[in-house]
């Protein structure tokens, strides 16, 4: 049995552009152009590589701040990329059959699965994985926030060699960190550490999770909050504006409300915040659906919480940039 360490890389299209408004077969946060992936054998060695680039067929063109942030270009993957279902034959072929996959977060596999699913593939191959943040983790500090990879490199003592944002180069990155924990011990015990994470609604994707989404932009947190309460509260399914009612903080910068569709009725509404490199800031919103696991548990914090905590949703202008225009991006 081997562990494949995967990264991925995908293109997302620019907000109005003719690709945000395609009607696909089926939803996707983003369509991939790059796969990277390690080996780390049964006795924790790192051992070979795979590398591919993928030719996109419905985002065609790169978002700029994907093309800026990986350094890939369109006529790279028009040149080196080869289509999807081609791409998934080689990769497949490379991992062989007895593997476990280990990603540094919770969005690589369900991002490959949309994928699949859009190509008409099989995705039961992806159905053992495990998080490797959750693993380091349990194994280090036992904190629940999800550290960046830089981060737990630097924990390890571990020099970067490889650059960032490229999906082999965070691949390989993975697989170091991946080589010094105790895999088979982390596995087994995925399912409390994965359980703390939720517990402390760190970004874990728990079950009734219905739409994700990432906003630039944002002057300050006031801001981005009463965007969130007011032009950006769309209905999951019918797109219509929706009625919040307050804000409830929470560790990490994040906030909590109970949206009400006048058609589908509640939802639960997570964001998090976070700066820019610019000062500026960038808000992660899921949606979820008002029964699920989320909700529940939400509501009874939100029965516990102080006055103080709350944070009434008020209107106000979302800052602009150069062009006239605030940004949203779907992840």
């Amino acid at each position: 049995m081997d562990y494949i360490v995967l990264d991925m890389e995908w293109n997302q299209p620019w907000p109005g552009s003719p690709s945000s408004k395609k009607v696909l077969p089926v939803a996707i946060r983003g369509e991939i152009i790059q796969i990277g992936a390690v080996r780390v054998t049964e006795g924790r060695e790192v051992a070979d590589e795979f590398q591919v680039l993928i030719k996109p067929k419905y985002y065609r063109h790169l978002n700029r701040r994907v093309s800026k942030l990986t350094g890939i270009k369109e006529s790279r993957l028009r040149d080196e990329g080869v289509p999807f279902p081609e791409a998934m034959e080689q990769f497949r072929a490379w991992c062989g059959e007895d593997i476990i996959f280990l990603t540094w977060g919770f969005d690589d596999i369900g991002i490959l699965r949309e994928n699949l699913r859009l190509f008409g593939l099989a995705e039961d191959w992806t159905e053992r994985w495990f998080n490797a943040q959750m693993i380091f983790n349990a194994q280090t500090d036992g904190a629940t926030a999800q550290k960046a990879l830089k981060t737990a490199m630097e924990i390890f003592g571990i020099e970067a060699t490889r650059p960032a944002h490229d999906a082999l180069g965070d691949a390989y990155h993975t697989a170091l960190i991946c080589a010094r924990l105790d895999l088979d011990k982390g596995t087994r015990e995925y399912a409390q550490a994965l359980k703390s994470h939720e517990n402390g609604f760190h970004g874990a994707q728990i079950p009734g999770c219905i739409a994700r989404k990432v906003f630039y932009d944002y002057a300050d947190k006031r801001a981005a909050l009463s965007a969130m309460a007011g032009e950006e509260n769309e209905c999951p399914l019918c797109k219509k504006r929706m009625l919040g009612s307050r804000w409830f903080a929470q560790p990490g910068h994040r906030y909590m409300d109970l949206a009400t569709c006048p058609e589908h009725g509640k939802f639960l509404i997570r964001v998090r915040l976070s700066e820019q490199p610019d000062g500026l800031v960038r808000v992660s919103r899921l949606t979820y659906e008002a029964t699920s696991e989320a909700a529940q548990a939400y509501a009874r914090r939100a029965e516990k919480a102080d006055p103080e905590d709350q944070i009434p949703n008020r209107r106000r202008r979302r800052r602009r940039n150069a062009s006239g225009e605030g940004k949203a991006v779907a992840e």
